[in-house]
């Protein structure tokens, strides 16, 4: 069955454009021009990923991407938001309110592709069990990923895709569970932000690491008994992050 998109944004053409290229490529396409309009579809309809654009006209996609992470049937869809601003504030912010990727505009029909497939591959399958169904072998000089991994407090069900930190369950969007399978997996190995970008969101980011800042700052919230002082995610200053356990 063809994976279903949600694409929201209030350009007709650039709607349309979006549209054509994903059913091209062999998906289910959704639109909506607004807010109000998305989340009536998103509660109506199941969707395997949302594009979202931060520029709304009345409710905006800030606010739409708060509301779809609130709601239960939505909390772990992957969700690229599209933005026409090249301010990082505005990436941030997007990533913030819980937006797993995000794409500027002007964008190539490439990108938007590579990115949608990034995300629907890594929500379909753990870090590294990829390697098993024969994609990415060997990229990253890891291990075959066993069924569950245990670091510190933490224990990971990567086929399950869930994550238990002292005994609570904890509820990780499609990145996040990603990046700390990544990082456990890499236990004691101080890794680059690059290499973090490389191998957890599978493609080049055109540099930009603070993304993963964000995503390891939304970790230690969940998962550190003092996320001013983080134990288990560290970070190794002018390097990257190392986890420790």
């Amino acid at each position: 069955m063809a994976r279903k998109i949600l694409v929201v944004d209030d350009e007709e053409v650039l709607v349309e454009t979006i549209a054509y290229n994903l059913e091209q490529s062999g998906y289910q396409v959704e639109t909506a021009a607004n807010g109000v309009s998305a989340l009536e579809a998103a509660h109506r309809e199941s969707f395997d990923l949302i594009v979202l654009d931060i520029m709304l006209p009345g409710m905006d996609g800030l606010e739409v991407c708060r509301q779809l992470r609130r709601e239960d049937r939505t909390a772990t869809v992957p969700i690229i938001m599209l933005t026409a601003k090249s301010e990082e504030i505005d990436k941030v912010v997007g990533l913030e309110v819980g937006a797993d990727d995000y794409v500027t505009k002007p964008f190539g029909r490439r990108e938007l592709l590579a990115r949608i497939r990034a995300l629907l591959r890594r929500a379909d399958y753990p870090v590294g069990e990829e390697r098993a169904l024969g994609q990415d072998a060997a990229s990253d000089g890891l291990p075959p990923a066993r069924s569950e991994l245990v670091g510190g407090p933490l224990r990971i069900d990567q086929a399950g895709r869930r994550v238990n930190c002292r005994g609570q369950e904890l509820e990780l969007q499609p990145k996040q569970f990603d990046l700390l399978t990544y990082l456990v997996r890499n236990r004691g190995t101080v890794l680059t932000r690059d290499q973090l970008l490389h191998n957890v969101w599978g493609y080049d980011y055109a540099g930009d690491t603070r993304t993963v800042d964000v995503h390891v700052r939304w970790l230690r919230e969940k998962l550190e008994e003092d996320p001013a002082n983080p134990k288990l995610i560290q970070t190794v200053r002018g390097v990257g992050y190392v986890f420790r356990s």
